[in-house]
């Protein structure tokens, strides 16, 4: 069943040293069809580390599917906004004083020099896996919402179809009687025909091809009346395996039926 999730999640002052928001975490998740679990997880380098956990996360609760999952850290937020750390001038000081030793010539930074140095500098701050991981459980869960909601809008519909199916076998029934008993008495009445024009002499050939043309439409006719029962017999079994498996969804029996 396919299905599609996406949560994010901006740092909170009791997640970061500096008691600021310094980056946004993204979770995505996308699933089509597959009878088996196909994972695949997209994750940019300095996310490596949350595979093993993700994945085990992930194929704990979710069965079937071709899966994928991408992961963001956007750290741009704090970049424009806080100011470079007194260590991080301190070393971009300690560059600029070795390289004029080397290179007595060389001019002095600007401001906007060491702005963008620092900036630069400035690596993604550090999140421990568990905010992943929490991350990881909210967007499996809006998935499975999402499916779950797929679902119940095929459900609805494969019993609309169902109904109608139902009801046009129902109104079919009760003619195919009436047409067996037709095709019979025609059946009938080209074989006295054939008998008369025969009257003990060899068959003519083209009354022999219309009372085998008849027989052959008369047991066509027995077999779209066993056809209609074996239907309406599919469509009560159909209905009936839909209706359990939403019951036993709807209880957690059946934690795959949605996976």
């Amino acid at each position: 069943m396919t299905g599609y999730a996406s949560v994010q999640h901006s740092l909170t002052p009791a997640d970061t040293e500096s008691g600021l928001p310094t980056a946004r975490l993204g979770l995505e998740i996308r699933s089509v069809n597959s009878r088996f679990l196909d994972l695949s997880l997209r994750l940019p380098e300095e996310l490596r580390q949350l595979e093993p956990g993700l994945r085990e996360l992930i194929t704990k609760q979710i069965r079937r599917g071709k899966v994928e999952v991408r992961a963001s850290l956007d750290a741009g937020e704090a970049s424009g906004a806080n100011a470079p750390s007194p260590q991080t001038l301190q070393r971009i000081a300690a560059l600029q004083d070795k390289v004029q030793d080397w290179l007595p010539g060389a001019r002095a930074l600007s401001v906007a020099d060491v702005l963008r140095l620092a900036a630069g500098s400035t690596s993604a701050p550090a999140v421990e896996d568990a905010a992943w991981l929490q991350l990881g459980q909210q967007a499996i869960d809006a998935l499975r919402a999402a499916r779950e909601r797929e679902g119940q809008r095929l459900t609805a519909m494969l019993q609309g179809h169902i109904a109608q199916l139902q009801q046009l076998a129902a109104q079919t029934e009760p003619l195919v009687p009436q047409l067996v008993e037709q095709q019979r008495q025609r059946f009938l009445e080209r074989w006295k025909d054939a008998m008369a024009l025969a009257d003990g002499q060899a068959l003519p050939e083209a009354a022999q091809d219309r009372a085998l043309s008849e027989a052959t439409a008369f047991a066509i006719r027995i077999d779209v009346a066993e056809e209609v029962t074996r239907l309406r017999s599919h469509l009560r079994r159909d209905g009936l395996a839909i209706q359990v498996s939403m019951r036993l969804a709807g209880r957690g029996l059946r934690r795959d039926a949605l996976a």
